[in-house]
């Protein structure tokens, strides 16, 4: 199985190439802002450069419908009781979406930290989005996703001062498993720490 995802990545890959699209894999458990942080970006980029985004789910079009209302062009993926998108659905979908020549080409994973970490879809970067909402040890708990990333997000910043979250440890953990991986400390709610994320994006555009 994995085996023939890897050789749909590659034909992925080459597609990705092909149009020049930056891709990235978005990979979080559920609820730690996603949907959210591609809705302010192309809010906030979107005149800049175009956007299109896979969205997955195991049931529902509500986040393709946000994504939609905020300006991108968005294809829904319900996988019902599989926990991660693979590399043929991610093909598939790219022939309904149809994204723009240049465009960033967001796709949102399954909220799940572990089956996602195994199937490469052909991204050129994977963002690994965690939360304050959830426990700092995280990283170690789940080694192999943030083994992956190639940026770790740390959303709802503003979350702060009313959780027991301890930011320092958390980066450390991710260090403990990936320290090539920076991290990136925001909350896509109220906007701080975005300038770092678009920073970010036009770097690995370049």
């Amino acid at each position: 199985m994995l085996a023939r995802n890897a050789l749909g990545a590659a034909k992925n890959r080459g597609y990705f190439a092909g149009r020049k699209l930056l891709a990235l894999n978005l990979v979080s458990s559920p609820g730690s802002g996603k949907t959210t942080l591609l809705e302010r970006t192309i809010r906030d980029l979107g005149s800049r450069r175009p956007f299109a985004v896979i969205q997955g789910d195991q049931a529902t079009d509500r986040d393709a419908e946000r994504v939609r209302r905020a300006g991108a062009r968005a294809v829904q993926l319900n996988t019902g009781t599989v926990c991660h998108l693979d590399a043929a659905m991610v093909e598939r979908a790219l022939a309904e979406l149809d994204p723009p020549l240049g465009a960033v080409l967001a796709i949102e994973n399954v909220g799940n930290l572990v089956c996602p970490a195994l199937f490469d879809l052909g991204e050129q970067e994977r963002v690994v989005v965690a939360s304050y909402a959830e426990g700092d040890d995280k990283p170690l708990k789940y080694p192999y996703m943030f083994r992956s990333a190639s940026l770790v997000i740390l959303n709802k910043s503003d979350l702060a001062p009313h959780v027991e979250f301890d930011a320092s440890q958390f980066r450390e953990h991710v260090r403990t498993v990936n320290p090539a991986a920076p991290v990136l400390e925001l909350s896509a709610l109220r906007g701080q720490g975005l300038s770092s994320w678009y920073e970010w994006l036009d770097g690995a555009r370049a």
